[in-house]
C-alpha cells in the first residue's frame, strides 16, 4: 500500500523474528501479498472461536468477517438479510420461521443447513461449553429448563423441518427477538465438525468452517490468525480484500508502534494519547463505543452484600477526575447502559431519558459506611479488585483504590491479572471487586440489564432479585414502546440506584489508526465497532 507500506517485508521479519524466540512457533504462513491484504492489531489473544463455547475478544475479532448470522440491522434500523432470505413470525410473536438461503455454503463448499444452526443452539445449552451467551436461549421454549438439566432436548423449541427451514418457538412474547440473531449463540456451526467446545476443532482451518465473507486459514496462538476470501460465500462479488491477518498484541503501545512501522494496517482501541499525537490526520478514526466500562460486587462476600456499603463505595468515586487521569477517550457513567445506545423509537439516548440514578455524595457515603458499622473505615475488611493487566485498567484501579482510601478510610488490595485470567476469575465467581466490560451485542437496552437477572450466566456476583426480575420480563412482553421504555428505565434504577449491584465507572471512545488508503471500513451499529467485511484498497495503493 502507498501510504503505510502493507504487510509484506516487514512483517514476515517480525515474525521471524518471534519464531526464534523461546516458546514461540513459526509455522511458515507466507503473508504473500499478492492481491488486497491488510493487517489489524488487536488485544491478546482471549478465549475460543466456537459461536457455543467461552468466547470473549478473538471472537468478536474473527466473526464479524467469517460468519453470517441470519439477519442484522443497518445504521438506519433497516434489515439486512444474510444467512435468512426472508422471515414470518405469528400475531404473538412467539413463532419466528426462517427461510435460509439455498445458495449459502461453508468455505468448503457444503450447504449450510438449518441444522446447522441448530447445532450450535443445542451445544450452547449444556453448560460443559461455558457459553456465556447461553442464557439468551432461554426465550426459546424448554431452552431453560435444558440447561438446568431439567429436560430432555427432545422437548426443546427449534424446529428444522428441512434444510433450509428454521423455527424457533418462544415461551412468550419477545419484542427484540430479531436483535437477538445477532448473538454467538443464534450463529451456525457446521454440524460435521463442531463438536465439544473444547475439542479444538474452532481453531482447526481444515474443520472450523465460515458462512460468511471469509475463512480461517491460519490460527497461530498468542500471535496471529489468518482470514482469506471465501470463494463460496453467496456475496462473494461484494468483497474486495484476498485477505485479513489480525495479529495479538499484549498493550495498546506495541499497538501503535506496530502501526508507525507499517508492520500493521489498523490498529485498534489504543490509549487516548493517540487522538493528540495523530491530532488532524486522516489516520485517526475515532467512534462512540456503545460499552461501559463497570465493577462487579460479590455479593456473596461480606460486607459487600450490603447495599449501604455498595452505595457508599460508589458514592465515594469521583468518576470526572477518574477520567482526567484514566484518559480523553472516557466520560464519567452513572448507568449499567451504555452512554452512546440510543432508543430505536426516539432516536434519543436511553440514559438521557431519565434522572442519573445516583449523585457523587462522599459525606453521604461516610454516613452510610457508618450505618453498616464501619465508621471511618474502622473494621471494615481488607478487600481485593481484580483488573487485567491493561493500561487504562491499571490507572483506574490506581485512581480508585486512592478515592476509596481518601474519602472512606478503606483498604483495597489491587490484582493485576492476565486476561483471559480475570475472564476466569469473574466466570468462577472467586473475587472480591472484579472489573467488567460490556459492549452492546445487539441494539436494545436489554443486552446491559439482562445480565444481572438471576439466571443469567454473566451474572457473576450472586444476584437474586426477584422484583427486578420481573420488571425485565414484563418489559420482553410488552409491545407498546412507550411501555417498555418505562420499565427498562424502572429496571435500571432498581438495580445501578437503589441496590447498586455494580459500579459503572465511565463510557468510551474507540481511539484507531487506519491505513487512510483503506477504504469501505464500516461501524457496526450494534456496537460502534469497526467491520472489515466490505473493506477495499484504493487501486492506486
Amino acid at each position: 500500500m502507498k501510504k503505510r507500506r502493507l504487510t509484506g517485508i516487514v512483517l514476515i521479519a517480525a515474525l521471524v523474528c518471534m519464531a526464534a524466540m523461546p516458546g514461540c512457533v513459526y509455522t511458515g504462513y507466507s503473508f504473500d501479498t499478492g492481491g488486497k491484504t491488510i493487517t489489524v492489531a488487536i488485544n491478546s489473544e482471549t478465549g475460543g472461536l466456537d459461536p457455543a463455547g467461552n468466547i470473549a475478544l478473538t471472537y468478536l475479532a474473527y466473526s464479524v468477517s467469517a460468519l453470517d448470522e441470519l439477519l442484522t440491522f443497518d445504521e438506519d434500523g433497516e434489515i439486512q438479510y444474510r444467512a435468512a432470505e426472508s422471515y414470518e413470525v405469528n400475531e404473538d410473536l412467539t413463532a419466528w420461521t426462517f427461510h435460509l438461503r439455498e445458495d449459502a455454503l461453508w468455505s468448503d463448499g457444503s450447504p449450510v443447513t438449518s441444522a446447522d444452526f441448530l447445532n450450535t443452539v443445542t451445544r450452547a445449552l449444556d453448560p460443559a461449553s461455558g457459553s456465556g451467551y447461553a442464557n439468551y436461549l432461554f426465550v426459546i421454549e424448554q431452552a431453560e429448563e435444558i440447561y438446568n438439566q431439567e429436560a430432555d432436548m427432545s422437548t426443546l423449541g427449534v424446529e428444522t423441518p428441512d434444510e433450509h427451514t428454521l423455527v424457533f418457538r418462544l415461551r412468550e412474547t419477545c419484542v427484540y427477538f430479531l436483535d437477538l440473531l445477532r448473538l454467538p449463540v443464534f450463529t451456525p456451526s457446521c454440524e460435521t465438525y463442531a463438536d465439544s467446545a473444547g475439542s479444538g476443532w474452532d481453531k482447526n482451518p481444515d474443520t472450523s468452517l465460515s458462512n460468511g465473507p471469509f475463512r480461517l486459514a491460519e490460527y497461530v496462538p498468542d500471535q496471529y490468525f489468518v482470514l482469506e476470501k471465501n470463494e463460496y460465500y453467496w456475496d462473494r462479488d461484494s468483497v474486495s480484500l484476498d485477505r485479513i491477518i489480525y495479529r495479538f498484541f499484549d498493550d495498546t503501545q506495541s499497538m501503535a508502534n506496530a502501526y508507525e512501522t507499517g508492520e500493521v494496517d489498523v490498529a485498534t482501541s489504543l490509549s487516548s494519547n493517540i487522538m493528540e499525537l495523530y491530532e488532524g490526520k486522516q489516520d485517526l478514526v475515532v467512534t462512540d463505543l456503545i460499552a461501559t466500562r463497570y465493577i462487579y460486587f460479590n455479593l456473596n462476600v461480606e460486607p459487600l452484600d450490603d447495599a449501604r456499603v455498595r452505595e457508599a463505595v460508589n458514592l465515594a468515586i469521583d468518576r470526572e477526575d477518574l477520567c482526567r487521569i484514566v484518559g480523553a477517550d472516557t466520560e464519567p457513567a452513572y448507568n449499567l447502559v451504555a452512554k452512546y445506545m440510543k432508543d430505536k423509537e426516539t432516536g434519543e439516548y436511553f440514559v438521557e431519558q431519565e434522572e442519573q440514578p445516583f449523585e457523587e455524595d462522599a459525606e453521604r457515603a461516610r454516613m452510610l459506611l457508618a450505618e453498616a458499622g464501619y465508621p471511618d473505615g474502622e473494621g471494615f475488611p481488607e478487600l481485593t479488585y481484580s483488573y487485567p493487566t491493561l493500561e487504562m485498567d491499571s490507572d483506574t484501579a490506581q485512581v480508585i483504590q486512592e478515592q476509596l482510601r481518601e474519602n472512606l478510610n478503606i483498604r483495597i488490595n489491587l490484582e493485576a491479572q492476565e486476561l483471559q485470567t480475570n475472564y476466569s476469575t469473574r466466570r468462577s465467581g472467586s473475587f472480591d471487586l472484579c472489573r467488567m466490560n460490556w459492549t452492546a451485542d445487539f441494539a436494545d437496552p436489554y443486552t446491559y440489564l439482562s445480565m444481572l437477572l438471576s439466571n443469567s450466566t454473566y451474572n457473576c456476583s450472586g444476584i437474586h432479585n426477584e422484583a427486578y426480575d420481573a420488571i425485565v420480563a414484563r418489559s420482553s412482553l410488552e409491545t407498546d414502546p412507550a411501555k417498555r421504555l418505562s420499565l427498562l428505565h424502572e429496571a435500571e434504577q432498581l438495580a445501578v440506584g437503589k441496590e447498586f449491584y455494580i459500579i459503572p465507572l465511565y463510557s468510551m471512545k474507540s481511539v484507531n489508526l487506519v491505513n487512510p488508503d483503506i477504504t469501505g471500513i464500516r461501524r457496526i451499529p450494534a456496537s460502534g465497532a469497526l467491520e472489515y467485511r466490505y473493506a477495499d484498497i484504493c487501486p492506486d495503493s
